[in-house]
C-alpha cells in the first residue's frame, strides 16, 4: 500500500480541504486561538503558533507519525542499525557528539581517538607549534572540500567568529570554477599558509582539481616537495592516494562510510572550527547537539520539536500546496544557514522513490532557499506577501546579541516578528485599493535562540538534521543517501574530453581509468553545438 493510499493519508486530505475555508488570521485572533504549540528545546525556543493548522490536524499528523513508527525508526538510528537501506549502513553521526544506545565499541573507540588526534593538530597549529618549512608561524588556513565537507563547517566558522580563540584565519574554497581558488589564494604567502583537504573518496572532481592547483601553486613558490607535509593536511579515507599527493600517515584524519557529508561538521570535517574555537569551544558545539539529541530522543511526539518541526512540513508540502520553503535568518552571522539547509534537506530528501523500491505518489522535498536580515524585506518579500505562489517558512532569530547594540537588535527582532505575523495575516485593504491587498495565510515557523554560541549553534544544526530525517522517515524515502547526483559527474566527463581535445573521439588519461571515451555522436545535438561554440571562442 502506498502512502497516499493510507486511512490516516486521506483524513488529512479531508482535514486539509476544510481548513481552506479558514484563514490563518481568524485561528490567530480566535477568542481560543487554535494554535500548535511553542515548546523549548535544548535551549531553542520553538514556536509553531503560525502553522495553519488545528487540533483534529494536529491529532491526524501525530497518528501519521505513530503509523510511519517514528520512534522506532529514531531509536533504530541511535542503536546503529543499518537505516541507510540502499547503502546497508548505520547513519552514526548521532556518535560523533556522544550520544548513542549501545553503539559499538569500535565506533565509540574510533570517534574518541580521531577527536583526540584533532584536538592535538589544532593545538599545534594555533600555539606556534606547527610551523611552516621555513619556521614561520601558520597565518592562514584553506580549506578545500566541497557539498557536506565544506557547507558546515563553513557556516560554523563565519557564525562562531567572535569565540574564536586564534589568529589565524580560515578561507574555504569549494567551486571547480578557477575563481573560488584565486580568490582563496590573493594575498597569501605559503611559507604561512596551510591547507586541508577533505574527499572521502579523493576522487570528488572539484576537491581533486583544487587540491592538485593548491599543491602547484605550494610547490611553485617553495620548490621544495618535502615541505608538503607542513602545509597539507587530508581528511580522508584513500590513503594511498593522499601518500601520492606527499602527506605521510600523520598528516591524514578519517572519514567513515557511517558518517554521510551533510551530516559530518561533527567530525574530523569539523577541523578548521575546532582550530577556530579551540577544543573546550568545540566541545560546547558538541555538548549543544547532543543536548537536541536527547531531546529528540525523549520528549513525546506531541512536544518533540524536529518530529514537529517535520509534521508541519508535510502537512504544508502535501496538504497545503507549499512548494517551497523559505530559511530567514535574522542574524547576519546565520547568513550561510539556507545555503547549508539546502544540501542538508534537498540532498537528504529529493527523493521519488521509496526505500522499498516504489515510486513515491506525492511530493517529496520543497525547494529550500532564503536569505539573512531585514535586506531580503526590500527584494524577494515582495513576492511572498503578493505573489502568488504557496510556501512555508522558517524565521530564526537570536534574543541577545554581543554588540551592545539593543536599538538594531530590537528593529532586527520587530521586523522578524512583523514579517511572520503578515505572512500569516495579511492585509485587507479599502476597495479602492486592491494593490495593497496581501493575502497572507502562509504557515511559519520562529526558532529564537537566547544567543548564538557554540553551544546554541550546535544545538540548531542538530534539530535540522532530526527533522530531516523524520521527513525522510515520514515520506518512507531514504535520507542518508544521494544517487542523483552522480548522474551529472558522469556525464562531465566525456564532455570535459570533448572540450580538452583537439581531435574528437580522444580519450584523457583520467577517463580511459573511468572507461568513458569521448564520442561526439554519444551528445544530443544542443550539447554538441554548445561544446563546438566554447571550443571555437578558446582559441
Amino acid at each position: 500500500m502506498t502512502l497516499t493510499d493510507t486511512a490516516t493519508w486521506k483524513n488529512l486530505a479531508n482535514l486539509a480541504a476544510q481548513l481552506q475555508s479558514t484563514h490563518l488570521a481568524q485561528a490567530l485572533r480566535a477568542a481560543t486561538p487554535v494554535a500548535a504549540p511553542a515548546l523549548t528545546a535544548a535551549t531553542l525556543y520553538c514556536d509553531f503558533g503560525k502553522q495553519n493548522v488545528n487540533q483534529a490536524a494536529i491529532a491526524a499528523l501525530l497518528e501519521l507519525a505513530d503509523d510511519a513508527k517514528l520512534g522506532e525508526q529514531r531509536d533504530s538510528m541511535f542503536k546503529g542499525e543499518p537505516i541507510n537501506i540502499s547503502e546497508q549502513r548505520p547513519a552514526l553521526h548521532v556518535a560523533l557528539r556522544g550520544s548513542g544506545l549501545d553503539l559499538p565499541a569500535a565506533v565509540t573507540s574510533a570517534v574518541s581517538a580521531t577527536r583526540s588526534r584533532m584536538e592535538a593538530m589544532a593545538a599545534a597549529i594555533s600555539s606556534g607549534a606547527w610551523r611552516g618549512y621555513t619556521g614561520k608561524y601558520i597565518t592562514d588556513i584553506v580549506h578545500i572540500g566541497i557539498g557536506g565537507s565544506h557547507l558546515g563547517p563553513e557556516l560554523a566558522v563565519e557564525a562562531l567568529a567572535q569565540f574564536a580563540v586564534t589568529q589565524q584565519r580560515v578561507h574555504f574554497v569549494a567551486n571547480v570554477d578557477a575563481y573560488d581558488l584565486h580568490q582563496a589564494l590573493h594575498g597569501l604567502n605559503p611559507e604561512t599558509t596551510l591547507f586541508i583537504i577533505v574527499s572521502k573518496s579523493w576522487s570528488t572532481l572539484e576537491t581533486r582539481v583544487n587540491a592538485n592547483t593548491a599543491r602547484s601553486w605550494f610547490l611553485e613558490r617553495s620548490c621544495d616537495v618535502s615541505a608538503i607535509p607542513q602545509h597539507f593536511l587530508a581528511i580522508t579515507t584513500n590513503t594511498q592516494q593522499a601518500a601520492d599527493f606527499g602527506l605521510p600517515e600523520e598528516n591524514l584524519l578519517p572519514m567513515w562510510d557511517w558518517v554521510g557529508g551533510r551530516y559530518s561538521i561533527w567530525s574530523a570535517v569539523g577541523l578548521p572550527l575546532l582550530i577556530t574555537l579551540g577544543a573546550q569551544g568545540f566541545a560546547e558545539f558538541l555538548s549543544g547537539a547532543k543536548a537536541m539529541d536527547q531531546h529528540f530522543l525523549e520528549a513525546e511526539p506531541a512536544e518533540n520539536g524536529p518530529m514537529l518541526a517535520a509534521l508541519f512540513a508535510l502537512w504544508n508540502t502535501n496538504f497545503l500546496g507549499a512548494g517551497s520553503h523559505a530559511v530567514l535568518a535574522y542574524d547576519g552571522r546565520l547568513e550561510m544557514l539556507p545555503d547549508y539547509l539546502q544540501q542538508l534537506e534537498m540532498e537528504s530528501n529529493g527523493k521519488s522513490v521509496t526505500q522499498d523500491g516504489q515510486t513515491v505518489g506525492h511530493h517529496t522535498m520543497p525547494i529550500v532557499w532564503g536569505g539573512a536580515g531585514t535586506q531580503g524585506q526590500h527584494a524577494y518579500h515582495q513576492l511572498l506577501h503578493q505573489g502568488t505562489r504557496a510556501f512555508s517558512a522558517d524565521f530564526v532569530l537570536c534574543a541577545r546579541t554581543p554588540y551592545g547594540l539593543k536599538e538594531h537588535q530590537d528593529w532586527l527582532g520587530a521586523n522578524a516578528l512583523a514579517q511572520s505575523q503578515a505572512m500569516a495575516e495579511g492585509f485587507s485593504p479599502a476597495a479602492d485599493e486592491p494593490h495593497r491587498a496581501v493575502a497572507g495565510n502562509h504557515a511559519s515557523t520562529t526558532i529564537v535562540l537566547p544567543e548564538l554560541s557554540p553551544f546554541t549553534l550546535g544545538a540548531l544544526l542538530a534539530f535540522y538534521e532530526h527533522k530531516t530525517f523524520c521527513l525522510g522517515t515520514l515520506w518512507r524515502i531514504n535520507p542518508f543517501d544521494q544517487w542523483g547526483v552522480e548522474l551529472g559527474k558522469k556525464l562531465a566527463l566525456p564532455i570535459f574530453d570533448a572540450l580538452k581535445n583537439d581531435t574528437a573521439g580522444e580519450t584523457t588519461d583520467d577517463n580511459q581509468a573511468g572507461g568513458t571515451p569521448t564520442n561526439p555522436q554519444a551528445f544530443d545535438i544542443s550539447t554538441r553545438t554548445l561544446i563546438e561554440h566554447i571550443k571555437s571562442q578558446q582559441h
